[in-house]
C-alpha cells in the first residue's frame, strides 16, 4: 500500500489540487487517512498516470513544490 507523506493538512492540499485542475470535485478528492490507495487509484485513472506519479505530484503539492502535472 502506498502511503502519502503530506507536509500540509489535507484540506490545504485538496484546495491546491483543485486550483491546478478545475475539473476536480470534492468527491474526486475525498480522502481519509489510511485510504491512500483508493485516492491514488481514483486520480491515476482520471489523469491517466501511474499511482506513483500521482503520489509524487500530491506530495510535491503538499510540500509547496508544485511539480507540473
Amino acid at each position: 500500500m502506498d502511503r502519502l507523506n503530506l507536509k500540509s493538512p489535507w484540506h490545504e492540499v485538496r484546495e491546491r489540487l483543485k486550483e491546478n485542475d478545475i475539473n476536480l470535485t470534492d468527491e474526486d478528492l475525498e480522502y481519509r487517512p489510511g485510504d491512500d490507495d483508493e485516492l491514488l487509484e481514483r486520480l491515476a485513472g482520471m489523469w491517466n498516470k501511474s499511482k506513483r506519479d500521482v503520489k509524487e505530484y500530491i506530495e510535491s503539492i503538499s510540500g509547496n513544490e508544485d511539480k507540473a502535472g
